[in-house]
């Protein structure tokens, strides 16, 4: 086994020591949100009361992993996440949580329940034949780099290694053949909020033209693009945002320590042929966001958005070919695996979203929103599991800075499936052309906790609908979904809707 040093950087926390197959390991941290509570942002950075440090630990390794964790604090009991890893651990008499794990494995431990977990990365061993001497390879090597800004050209490898702690952002427009990999942290919080001029932001959604933040890793009209190993801590706003791209690929990716508004984790717009396997993203908003365009400007938004479509000659007004695979997924705040809310685009297709396992949900888990004219069809969500905590966290909006999170509905639970064609004041950005979702497939879905289901299906129109959507083989708790043991909400303009179950 292979255990990634710690590089200590802004912060520390001493949540637990951890012993793997008898040898004291290190643990690095992370801020990450306590409470789902989101603000308009510009301007109104979060308070730190609403956040919490957590401990991570990242390592390699090829072969079973025998794990001996101590907590800090008292506990009653533990759960291992996602639970479809048949982790059963064991407490010792003294407090001590044992368990194997059999293979590499993305998973958090978690003796308080949603708080202070215990979040462990473990990569299958790898080695890299990067040459660190050229010119198309900017290194990174352990220790602290404070770098700002990082332009990538094409043909250009970033590597950051084990033990590395980079600060910074990474840009790159028109690049073909980049790659972003390694074993190091990418953190992004010394980057700062900019705001552009002064405004009432209170209920107001022309705020957000009003700052700028960056994101971490931003890649516009790029070709050919692999994002593999690192891990993204702390970020701005969106963690990968690819804006125009094809031929995408991101593997072994770990997000966590978002806790700042809009902390989006893997944010797309009107890309082609994308390949996201075995990431684990905890997040603060959207989790794995497939969008069309979504420019914000005070003009003509049209013309705004047919300016970013038409590139070098190229049209980007279609998002197709698309497979999210074997992820883990943890929400704070926002939609787990979306389509939407923006869909400035001509059409959204051939997306499949399988084998992946959420283990912590706010928001509606499985969601296609489209407030824009995209039409949006054949899109499958399969072979999913969602965990649900036996009390969610209401999701609530902060109205001033001295409003604090409470939590009254105890019985709150998200949709686990909404679909929905609709007109939104920020979103739709001013435009009067809506789209349509159609040939929709949620199959196999399999949900563990107390909540009972819940489904939503709308429209805008007779023309602009949510139609031709089946819902199939969904479990709860290993048994098949029955006739009366789910709520469906039909909303106008919701067509030929079919919720397959077994009857009585």
């Amino acid at each position: 086994m292979n255990v990634y040093p710690v590089t200590q950087g802004d912060f520390s926390h001493d949540g637990y020591e951890v012993w793997v197959n008898n040898q004291k390991v290190a643990l690095d941290a992370a801020r990450v949100s306590l409470v789902p509570f989101n603000r308009r942002w510009p301007g109104h950075q979060r308070q730190l009361d609403q956040s919490e440090l957590v401990n991570f630990l990242s390592m390699a390794s090829d072969e079973p992993l025998n794990f001996r964790i101590r907590p800090k604090k008292p506990f009653e009991k533990v759960t291992v996440r996602p639970l479809s890893l048949g982790i059963v651990p064991e407490v010792s008499a003294d407090g001590d949580i044992t368990f194997t794990l059999e293979k590499p494995a993305y998973f958090t431990v978690e003796p308080y329940c949603r708080e202070n977990a215990l979040h462990i990365f473990v990569d299958p061993l790898c080695e890299y034949n990067i040459n660190k001497g050229t010119q198309d390879v900017i290194y990174y090597g352990a220790g602290i780099h404070e770098v700002g800004d990082i332009v990538l050209k094409s043909n250009q490898t970033l590597f950051i290694d084990e033990g590395a702690v980079v600060y910074g952002s990474i840009k790159a427009i028109d690049a073909e053949n980049i790659k972003i990999i390694g074993k190091g942290i990418l953190d992004n919080s010394h980057n700062k909020e900019v705001i552009l001029y002064e405004a009432n932001v209170e209920n107001n959604f022309a705020a957000v033209n009003n700052a700028t933040r960056q994101h971490t890793i931003q890649l516009e009209y790029c070709t050919n693009v692999e994002i593999e190993g690192i891990t993204i801590r702390d970020s701005l706003v969106y963690n990968i945002r690819p804006i125009g791209c094809e031929n995408l690929k991101i593997s072994n990716v770990k997000i966590i320590g978002c806790w700042r508004f809009n902390s989006d984790g893997i944010d797309m717009h009107n890309c082609v042929n994308v390949d996201i396997d075995n990431c684990f993203l905890r997040t603060f908003d959207d989790s794995i966001c497939i969008k069309g365009f979504d420019c914000y400007y005070d003009g003509d938004v049209e013309e705004a958005v047919q300016k970013a479509m038409y590139r070098n000659g190229k049209a980007y007004d279609i998002f197709t070919n698309v497979r999210v695979r074997n992820c883990v997924i943890w929400n704070d705040w926002g939609k787990c695996l979306e389509i939407g809310a923006e869909t400035r685009a001509k059409e959204i297709y051939d997306i499949v979203f399988e084998d992946c396992r959420i283990i912590h949900v706010t928001h509606p888990v499985l969601d296609c929103y489209n407030v824009d004219y995209a039409d949006v069809h054949d899109i499958t969500y399969r072979n999913i599991d969602v965990e649900y905590d036996d009390v969610i966290p209401h999701p609530l909006m902060q109205k001033s800075d001295n409003h604090k999170y409470e939590s009254k509905d105890l019985d709150y639970v998200p949709n686990l499936i909404a679909v929905m064609v609709q007109f939104h004041p920020e979103y739709s950005a001013g435009g009067a052309r809506r789209g349509k979702n159609h040939h929709l497939v949620f199959e196999n879905i399999r949900c563990f906790g107390r909540q009972k289901i819940k489904f939503s299906f709308g429209g805008h129109n007779d023309e602009y609908c949510s139609e031709d959507i089946i819902v199939r083989d969904i479990f709860v708790n290993g048994k098949p979904l029955r006739e009366g043991e789910y709520d469906l909400i039909l909303r106008d303009f919701a067509r030929n809707i079919t919720v397959e179950c077994q009857k009585g």
